[in-house]
């Protein structure tokens, strides 16, 4: 039996982003400034904003035994959940950028933290938007983590 995967998403240009979005983006882009990545010299940044509004930012920290760093969504995620336990996640914006340049590249969730966003939308009962910076001329916007990850992980009830 053959069967087909789609995925849905939306590409916008930065310029016509929701002041929201764009605003989100913004703070993505400022949270690789506190990145550290001495051994992939790749800058990564997070910015997560709740139901409520609240933005809470991450970056990548890397160590020199690579499971024991952590990327910039997941440290965003567990910080705003640490911090905020009862408000639901929103939107989850991602950037990347080479360490020594002043532009922006892709940067697309690795599987754990996506993974991981299964798990918050599970919890807060809603999906997770993510909008991935491509550049000022392309920011994909996924709605819901299937589109990331449409085989999740979970136990079976």
């Amino acid at each position: 039996m053959h069967k087909q995967q789609t995925v849905h998403y939306q590409e916008v240009p930065l310029s016509e982003l929701s002041p929201s979005d764009h605003t989100l983006i913004e703070h993505a882009m400022e949270a690789t400034r506190n990145a550290y990545s001495p051994y992939s010299h790749f800058r990564v940044g997070a910015a997560l904003q709740l139901a409520d509004g609240t933005i809470v930012t991450g970056s990548n920290q890397e160590n020199v035994a690579y499971p024991s760093g952590l990327c910039a969504e997941r440290t965003a995620m567990f910080a705003a959940a640490h911090r905020y336990p009862t408000t639901a996640f929103d939107t989850l914006a991602v950037v990347g950028q080479p360490e020594g340049t002043t532009h922006f590249v892709p940067a697309s969730p690795c599987g754990a933290c996506r993974q991981v966003m299964a798990e918050y939308e599970k919890r807060w009962h809603r999906k997770l938007r993510i909008l991935s910076y491509v550049s000022d001329d392309k920011i994909l916007i996924f709605e819901g983590i299937e589109n990331l990850l449409p085989f999740v992980f979970t136990l079976w009830p």
